[in-house]
Protein backbone atom coordinates (compact mmCIF):
# COMPACT_ATOMS: atom_id res chain seq x y z
CA UNK A 1 0.00 0.00 0.00
CA UNK A 2 2.96 2.21 0.63
CA UNK A 3 4.72 1.54 -2.67
CA UNK A 4 1.58 2.37 -4.71
CA UNK A 5 0.95 5.75 -2.79
CA UNK A 6 4.60 6.69 -3.35
CA UNK A 7 4.73 5.80 -6.91
CA UNK A 8 1.44 7.94 -7.33
CA UNK A 9 2.96 10.91 -5.55
CA UNK A 10 6.06 10.34 -7.93
CA UNK A 11 4.13 10.11 -10.69
CA UNK A 12 2.11 13.28 -9.40
CA UNK A 13 5.72 14.92 -9.43
CA UNK A 14 6.79 13.76 -12.84
CA UNK A 15 3.66 15.56 -14.81
CA UNK A 16 3.84 18.53 -12.08
CA UNK A 17 7.51 19.95 -13.32
CA UNK A 18 6.87 20.56 -16.89
CA UNK A 19 3.53 22.77 -15.88
CA UNK A 20 5.75 24.72 -13.63
CA UNK A 21 8.79 25.33 -16.44
CA UNK A 22 5.40 26.68 -18.53
CA UNK A 23 4.62 29.12 -15.76
CA UNK A 24 8.22 30.56 -15.64
CA UNK A 25 7.90 31.22 -19.40
CA UNK A 26 4.71 33.71 -18.60
CA UNK A 27 6.00 37.49 -19.63
CA UNK A 28 6.71 39.45 -16.66
CA UNK A 29 5.37 42.57 -15.35
CA UNK A 30 1.73 43.47 -15.47
CA UNK A 31 -0.83 43.37 -18.17
CA UNK A 32 -0.95 47.60 -18.80
CA UNK A 33 2.64 47.09 -19.50
CA UNK A 34 2.18 45.39 -22.72
CA UNK A 35 -0.87 47.40 -23.42
CA UNK A 36 1.18 50.36 -23.23
CA UNK A 37 3.25 48.75 -25.90
CA UNK A 38 1.07 48.20 -28.70
CA UNK A 39 -0.31 51.59 -28.25
CA UNK A 40 2.77 53.15 -28.96
CA UNK A 41 3.33 50.87 -31.91
CA UNK A 42 -0.14 51.71 -33.80
CA UNK A 43 0.76 56.00 -33.21
CA UNK A 44 3.58 55.05 -34.73
CA UNK A 45 2.27 53.44 -37.67
CA UNK A 46 -0.55 55.55 -37.79
CA UNK A 47 2.06 58.51 -37.98
CA UNK A 48 3.95 56.69 -40.53
CA UNK A 49 0.54 56.27 -42.90
CA UNK A 50 -0.42 59.58 -42.30
CA UNK A 51 3.02 61.03 -43.66
CA UNK A 52 1.65 59.50 -47.21
CA UNK A 53 4.94 58.26 -48.23
CA UNK A 54 4.38 55.08 -49.82
CA UNK A 55 7.86 53.11 -48.70
CA UNK A 56 6.44 53.91 -44.73
CA UNK A 57 3.63 51.67 -45.94
CA UNK A 58 6.10 48.55 -45.00
CA UNK A 59 7.68 49.59 -42.33
CA UNK A 60 8.03 47.09 -39.89
CA UNK A 61 7.75 48.35 -35.72
CA UNK A 62 8.19 46.83 -32.89
CA UNK A 63 8.25 48.57 -29.46
CA UNK A 64 9.16 47.15 -25.92
CA UNK A 65 8.38 47.75 -22.18
CA UNK A 66 10.99 50.36 -21.74
CA UNK A 67 9.87 52.56 -24.70
CA UNK A 68 12.66 51.46 -27.11
CA UNK A 69 11.63 51.30 -30.36
CA UNK A 70 13.06 49.31 -33.50
CA UNK A 71 12.79 50.21 -37.17
CA UNK A 72 12.89 47.30 -40.22
CA UNK A 73 11.81 47.17 -43.50
CA UNK A 74 12.99 48.48 -46.50
CA UNK A 75 12.51 52.36 -47.87
CA UNK A 76 13.94 53.36 -51.52
CA UNK A 77 15.65 56.58 -50.06
CA UNK A 78 17.79 58.04 -47.18
CA UNK A 79 15.78 61.12 -46.54
CA UNK A 80 12.58 58.14 -45.88
CA UNK A 81 14.69 56.33 -43.45
CA UNK A 82 15.27 59.54 -41.76
CA UNK A 83 11.69 60.70 -41.75
CA UNK A 84 10.40 57.17 -40.16
CA UNK A 85 13.39 57.87 -37.35
CA UNK A 86 12.01 61.14 -36.58
CA UNK A 87 8.21 60.34 -36.75
CA UNK A 88 8.90 57.49 -34.32
CA UNK A 89 10.84 59.45 -31.82
CA UNK A 90 7.86 62.26 -32.21
CA UNK A 91 5.31 60.00 -30.78
CA UNK A 92 5.08 60.01 -26.59
CA UNK A 93 6.11 57.55 -25.09
CA UNK A 94 9.02 56.62 -27.11
CA UNK A 95 12.52 56.81 -25.49
CA UNK A 96 14.96 55.61 -28.06
CA UNK A 97 14.97 54.25 -31.48
CA UNK A 98 17.11 51.73 -33.39
CA UNK A 99 16.66 52.13 -37.06
CA UNK A 100 17.81 49.47 -38.85
CA UNK A 101 15.40 50.26 -42.08
CA UNK A 102 17.83 49.12 -44.88
CA UNK A 103 17.49 51.72 -48.34
CA UNK A 104 16.68 49.98 -51.74
CA UNK A 105 15.94 51.58 -55.07
CA UNK A 106 12.67 50.61 -56.65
Amino acid sequence: MKFSKLASLTIAAALAVPLASFAADKPAGPTKTWVKDSVVTTKIKAQLAASKVSSLAVVHVDTDADGFVLLTGKVTNSAEKDRAEAIAKAVDGVKSVDNQLTVTAK
